[in-house]
């Protein structure tokens, strides 16, 4: 059963979020398509994703790329799954994709101080429980670590 797993934002940057959710998908094993909305979007965390620390890399590409599909994360704006990922992070208020069900994991990265991706968040909830995907919602404390909410 896919699992789906909210992560709101809140005084946060995805820049400063995603790449350490990235890295413990790749200690798990896991591939993975983050998807956002815009090709510009994209492009700037594939330069993020090669910089945001001096003692780390990610290995990844974008959708473009001819060896996609041997990269362990790809960076896509569509609906597809490049490089057989089992987990897919949907950023920006990326919709589910209509394959949703194949991954083990979906994780929905949003801003929770923009009212527009709370509400895309909030109908992507409803959609999930009515597919039957298990969903729990992650909100980070006061000291950054993220806590599972009921």
């Amino acid at each position: 059963m896919t699992e789906v797993l909210f992560y709101h934002l809140q005084d946060m940057l995805l820049e400063n979020v995603l790449p350490p959710l990235l890295e413990k998908s790749l200690e798990r094993g896991w591939r993975v398509v983050v998807q956002s909305t815009s090709e510009e979007r994209a492009d700037a965390l594939d330069a993020h994703l090669w910089t945001y620390r001096d003692d780390s890399f990610l290995p990844h590409t974008t959708w473009r790329a001819a060896d996609a599909q041997d990269q362990p994360i790809v960076l896509a704006v569509e609906e597809g799954n490049p490089n057989r990922a089992n987990v897919r992070f949907l950023v920006d208020s990326a919709a589910l994709p209509a394959d949703s069900h194949v991954y083990d994991r979906v994780v929905l990265v949003f801003n929770g101080e923009d009212d527009s991706a709370l509400r895309a968040a909030r109908g992507a909830w409803t959609d999930c429980k009515s597919r039957g995907f298990e969903v729990t919602y992650w909100q980070a404390d006061e000291r950054g670590r993220w806590q599972r909410r009921e």
